[in-house]
């Protein structure tokens, strides 16, 4: 496409060129030969009034000597009355010419050796007299060869100049659909990095943009089906944590313990599909308008189901601020996800017996879920949700943390992690209820009051 743009370019340059070059070469040199006549006609009529004042040729000749350079000029004058015809200076055009001349009474133009004559007829009482005036071919040609040469490099640079331009201007084309192409060649080699520069004419400009939204969307697509396989996967570690600890209490059986290593073998199956998953970091986006659930009927019917559980181990249980609808812009799957990832590490990391609670707090701006525990708490809080950032470690894939922690961040929220008032650790949900950056320091002090209130 570069070089077809830059031969239509060359050729139409060309042919404006000549179009243009050729008659105006032939004006220049038309216009010279119209100066070296008009200096003749100019010589010609210095002659005119000497030869109405006197015919004496001494005086004449050196007239015709100071008029014209180099025997340019010669005068015919016609017998008569007794005299006989004079012929001054020197002589080139022929008689017939000078004869039609003085018979037509204009002026003409002869072809002589060397040049052309310029004849001029004057009516004088002793008859018609031609002057004779020889303009050589140089100086018809004057300048001629020059304005043809400055003309050619004119053209010459126009033609390079626009070759130049157009060659410019098809890199300026080529080289975004290049770029186009290469970037969707890498892209469907699985560079899923592959981006091409928003630059270049508007139609290519345009199809960049297109070009880059679209990646853009399969690695956004890519990464919401890895995160939903790890989001599916790690929503299978609840009925396996039921199915453990139901193992667990089957005794020392062979079938028992078949069971068991089932059970464990199945748990490191879901935890190295959770981590293959989690390779490319998922995306999570908030919920559109209108979505969102009740966290309190989903924190009872949680809990109902944990709860049968916690009663075989031995757990107390406690559930608070319950009672009445508590609104969220979560979904409700994703709700239960949280709960359901932070209540199986409870199972999971504390031992039999141990209590543990889960609290809603409601405010104006923002809902707070806190889920504690009276076990041995978490030494390292800030490795734990560095875990929930993706630096699972082994026996922990980090993805319950990771659920937890995107599902606040979606709506401007956030989770820490500290020391609960039953002893062990906490895990405070924030969510926001606008969007807006959370202010937390009069919250904070309002979940601590009412925590105590609760406790006692």
């Amino acid at each position: 496409m570069r070089w077809a743009l830059v031969k239509v370019c060359l050729a139409v340059t060309t042919m404006v060129v000549v179009a243009f070059a050729v008659p105006l070469g032939l004006v220049i040199k038309e216009m010279a030969r119209d100066r070296a006549f008009s200096n003749a006609e100019r010589e010609a009529a210095v002659v005119v009034p000497a030869l109405s004042i006197t015919t004496d040729r001494d005086q004449l000749e050196r007239v015709v000597a100071s008029a014209g350079s180099d025997d340019g000029m010669a005068v015919h004058i016609p017998a008569g009355d007794g005299r006989a015809a004079v012929d001054l200076g020197r002589r080139r055009a022929a008689d017939a010419d000078i004869a039609a001349v003085r018979k037509l009474g204009r002026a003409s133009t002869a072809e002589v050796p060397g040049g052309s004559a310029l004849l001029q007829p004057v009516a004088l009482g002793l008859g018609t007299v031609v002057i004779e005036v020889y303009v050589p071919e140089s100086e018809v040609t004057n300048g001629v060869g020059t304005a043809w040469a400055v003309l050619a490099a004119v053209g010459l640079a126009l033609v390079v100049g626009s070759v130049a331009v157009a060659d410019r201007l098809g890199v300026r084309m080529v080289q975004p659909a290049r770029r186009l192409v290469e970037g969707a060649h890498e892209l469907g080699e699985g560079k899923l990095g592959a981006r091409v520069p928003e630059e270049g004419p508007n139609e290519l400009r345009l199809a960049a943009v297109a070009f880059n939204s679209m990646a853009d969307q399969v690695v956004q697509l890519l990464a919401n089906e890895r995160e939903l396989a790890a989001d599916l996967s790690h929503r299978l570690r609840t009925p396996l944590t039921v199915l453990r600890l139901n193992a667990a209490s089957l005794g020392d059986s062979p079938a028992a313990e078949q069971t068991r290593t089932a059970v464990a073998q199945l748990e490191r199956e879901v935890d190295t599909i959770i981590r293959t998953a989690r390779e490319a970091k998922p995306q999570t986006t908030a919920p559109g308008p209108g979505a969102g659930c009740d966290a309190a009927e989903v924190v009872r019917e949680r809990m109902a189901f944990w709860s049968a559980l916690a009663e075989d181990e031995g757990r107390k249980v406690r559930t608070a601020g319950v009672d009445r609808p508590v609104r969220i812009p979560v979904a409700r799957a994703d709700l239960a996800a949280a709960l359901d990832a932070l209540l199986g590490n409870v199972f999971r990391h504390t031992p039999e017996g141990t209590a543990f609670a889960v609290d809603v707090h409601n405010s104006e701006d923002a809902v707070i879920v806190l889920v504690s525990d009276a076990g041995p708490g978490i030494p390292d809080p800030e490795t734990a949700m560095a875990r929930g950032r993706g630096s699972g470690t082994t026996g922990s894939t980090g993805l319950g943390l990771d659920i937890v922690r995107r599902l606040a961040e979606s709506t401007g929220g956030d989770v820490r992690i500290g020391s609960s008032v039953l002893g062990g650790t906490e895990v405070r949900i924030w969510i926001q209820l606008d969007g807006r950056e959370p202010v937390r320091r009069g919250h904070r002090g309002a979940v601590r009051r009412r925590k105590r209130a609760v406790v006692g």
